[in-house]
């Protein structure tokens, strides 16, 4: 029986460029400081990562500085004999902000609502926080 799963589109705005946007999400020293949580990273293709002290984890499938994150993406509450997920990040430039736009595909399906909210409570909302922290 295949397995049911959903994807999650999101487009954010960050009053930062590109490249500072991107280097929070794939520097681990910087994710964990704008989570409040431990992180790990290998930044290049290949590279493991986890986040969330271990909550996240997964494995960098494409990345190019400023522009694009593509990553398999799983978590502790995965269920068994699901594939990992798939993130891909695109950052774009406009004006002095930056256009995020996320999409999460290969989500089981009884799990895409509370990733949804997730993505917005624990990465949008606290990197938001931080930019603005580091402007002041």
């Amino acid at each position: 029986m295949p397995k049911r799963t959903k994807s999650i589109t999101q487009t954010e705005t960050f009053s930062v460029r590109p490249i500072e946007v991107y280097e929070a999400l794939i520097d681990a020293k910087k994710h964990s400081e704008f989570t409040g949580s431990r992180a790990t990273s290998n930044p290049r293709v290949g590279g493991r990562f986890t986040a969330w002290d271990g909550y996240i984890s997964g494995k960098h499938l494409k990345l190019a500085p400023g522009k694009k994150i593509v990553q398999e993406w799983q978590t502790s509450e995965w269920p068994e004999g699901y594939p990992p997920s798939i993130v891909e990040i695109t950052l774009k430039e406009l004006d002095a902000e930056t256009r995020l736009r996320l999409v999460h595909s290969k989500v089981p399906a009884d799990q895409v609502e509370s990733y949804r909210q997730g993505w917005i409570d624990f990465y949008w909302e606290p990197l938001k926080r931080y930019f603005q922290r580091r402007a002041h």
